[in-house]
């Protein structure tokens, strides 16, 4: 089943697809059906009382690495991003004036379901609830370091589109065999497949897990494949993910 969170009605809703529109499944709007486009799409996470911890992968296609003149890391090589960052389908990026290079990451995101604690790869899946498109932005002209970005480079304000949907573990079988593509204006310019990542999604789970509590509504931003180019104010960015849905994202310029 798809899952969304949306803005409908004065209120935040929950909602899933059917049959081309959004079933609002609690509160007193509850088996109403809206359009895609008569809502305000926001990230598909179910609300959580404690903050939610987003930890993202850097490095993790080995293309990615060799595009970027890397090595893969031998281990994973992750940071930390604020819940600040993320922003909803259809949702506009802030493109910073005086940067020169700006671009896209079509990422495959980990919801965490249950609080998870060394957490054998065997049994990472068993944690998962379920999994969404990440669309990791990162703004080259700060970079400092590939291995460790600092916080103007990734950890920004409307920098982390997710969405539009947030589709069951149960309903995708193999995360580890699906196709990843991003669009700019259309035009194909990233492709991929989440086989080619270095440490799949129960490696992450068990080693992060080793040494730090995953709790419900976390969330693992996989890392992306080669491919990245520079966007800019007014392109529209289209990250997609077979089986998990296409998100939507426009960048805007800033003062």
């Amino acid at each position: 089943m798809k899952h969304a969170r949306i803005a409908w009605s004065g209120a935040i809703q929950q909602a899933v697809e059917s049959d081309g529109q959004l079933l609002i499944t609690q509160g007193p709007h509850k088996g109403h059906r809206v359009g895609f486009d008569d809502v305000v799409w926001l990230p598909p996470l179910a609300p959580v009382p404690q903050a939610r911890t987003v930890i993202t992968l850097g490095l993790n296609y080995a293309d990615h690495a060799k595009e970027l003149a890397f090595k893969a890391p031998e281990e994973p090589l992750a940071f930390m991003k604020g819940e600040a960052s993320l922003i909803g389908h259809k949702a506009f990026t802030k493109r910073p004036a005086d940067v020169k290079y700006m671009h896209y990451e079509c990422e495959l995101a980990v919801v965490i379901g249950r609080t998870a604690r060394r957490v054998k790869k065997v049994d990472a899946y068993d944690f998962i609830a379920g999994y969404t498109v990440a669309n990791d932005y990162a703004i080259r002209d700060y970079l400092e370091n590939w291995y460790r970005p600092n916080l103007r480079v990734k950890n920004r304000d409307t920098c982390t589109p997710i969405g539009p949907w947030l589709v069951d573990a149960a309903d995708v079988p193999n995360p580890m065999a699906m196709k990843l593509q991003t669009t700019v204006n259309g035009q194909v310019t990233q492709s991929g497949n989440t086989a080619d990542m270095v440490f799949d999604v129960p490696t992450l789970i068990e080693y992060f897990s080793s040494f730090m509590t995953l709790q419900p509504g976390d969330l693992i931003l996989t890392g992306t494949p080669d491919g990245i180019v520079n966007v800019n104010h007014g392109d529209v960015v289209v990250t997609e993910i077979e089986s998990i849905g296409a998100l939507t994202n426009t960048l805007v310029g800033r003062p």
